[in-house]
């Protein structure tokens, strides 16, 4: 029996906060899961699977006391920023399974308050012993990113200015976004004038550094018929990871080659079916390699396939209408945030920055990091 069309998305909620010195992550948490349940019509008493990450090994039994939860499943899967999408993928087969029946996904961060150096800082990642193998040469996120960057570019002739495009893009969809973090427009020549972060990407192709928390309530397509809102089914989905392997380094083999393909399989649906994408943007790097991974273009075609307006609003895919992690939000972990988009782009929620008759989007959450490890998961969201 397939998962597939049989469980949808019935509460959305992102916090409405970019900074929030006053507040704790749970606290974020917290607000989140009110905001989406009440989207849902349900309270936490009708709750019984939780889905959490970034809260540490067994940080989600703090979590569950936080809100009060006795779930009957739990899953705290944590493979970096593409978790929630996975998470999604998760319920829908737990829900299917009869392991729960209302699935509850939360996050909450305080990065920016905390000060935390996203994308710069290293010392945390030594974590597990291969990483004693990298960690003495130093390497950052966003220095991997550098180098999948400068390999596009030796292997096709990529450049700056087409980098920039995606974040010009980001800016303008963020400045039809009430709660973006940054709203003001920007141009190709500015992303080129702000500094060298990790060369070739400038401060303007790296996400923003915010505070932030966002839910979601899922439960069977049945019992969503008669809810709140217009339920946002799951059509198909699929996860894959990436990894060095034993010696060998593609620094262009993304996770998306292999999830895309199998969750359009699993979906039933084909690209050309696609009405707007949802794609992890820690950097405009990270974009432009996921849509050639995912099949939108051929390799080394991302670069004019992101220009001249084809993922911006009104074009042929737009891509991250909310603005993205590039001008909306980035605190730490954006999965939760690219299904929340997609669920209110299905309802026809989302004002000024709405792609007109969305009926199918597909979503791509990107963890960890792209030219070292990483995961990446693929979905498929549609009107009921």
């Amino acid at each position: 029996m397939s998962i597939w069309g049989g469980t949808a998305v019935v509460g959305a909620y992102e916090h409405p906060t970019r900074f929030a010195p006053d507040k704790t992550a749970f606290q974020l948490h917290a607000e989140s899961a009110r905001g989406a349940l009440e989207d849902a019509g349900l309270a936490i008493k009708d709750v019984d699977g939780f889905f959490t990450s970034g809260v540490g090994p067994i940080g989600i039994l703090s979590l569950a006391g936080h809100l009060n939860l006795r779930p009957s499943y739990v899953d705290s899967q944590a493979i970096g920023g593409s978790s929630f999408v996975s998470h999604c993928l998760h319920a829908a087969a737990a829900i299917a399974a009869g392991l729960c029946r209302v699935a509850l996904v939360t996050y909450g961060s305080t990065a920016a308050s905390e000060r935390f150096a996203i994308g710069t800082g290293a010392g945390g990642f030594v974590l597990e012993p291969p990483d004693n193998f990298e960690a003495p040469f130093g390497p950052t996120i966003v220095g991997s990113y550098a180098l999948v960057a400068q390999r596009h570019m030796h292997e096709y002739g990529t450049t700056s200015e087409q980098l920039a495009e995606i974040a010009v893009t980001m800016r303008r969809h963020a400045s039809l976004n009430p709660q973006a973090k940054y709203r003001d427009p920007i141009t190709v020549e500015d992303v080129l004038a702000s500094r060298v972060i990790s060369s070739p990407l400038h401060l303007l192709d790296c996400c923003v550094i915010s505070d932030g928390g966002g839910a979601l309530v899922l439960t069977s397509l049945e019992r969503a018929r008669d809810l709140k809102k217009p339920p946002v089914v799951v059509l198909g989905a699929a996860e894959a990871l990436r990894h060095a392997e034993i010696g060998t380094r593609d620094l262009l083999d993304i996770a998306a080659r292999q999830s895309g393909p199998l969750a359009l399989a699993r979906a039933g649906v084909t690209r050309a079916d696609i009405d707007l994408a949802m794609v992890y943007d820690s950097y405009t790097i990270t974009v432009l390699a996921t849509l050639e991974a995912l099949g939108f273009c051929a390799p080394g075609e991302g670069g004019a396939f992101c220009a001249d307006g084809r993922i911006g609003l009104g074009g042929a895919l737009p891509v991250n209408p909310d603005g993205g992690g590039l001008s909306s939000n980035h605190p730490g972990m954006r999965g939760i945030f690219l299904v929340i988009e997609a669920t209110r782009q299905l309802r026809g929620e989302c004002g000024p920055r709405q792609v007109k008759d969305a009926k199918l989007v597909l979503v791509h959450g990107t963890g960890g990091m792209l030219g070292q490890r990483h995961s990446g998961v693929t979905m498929l969201l549609g009107r009921a």
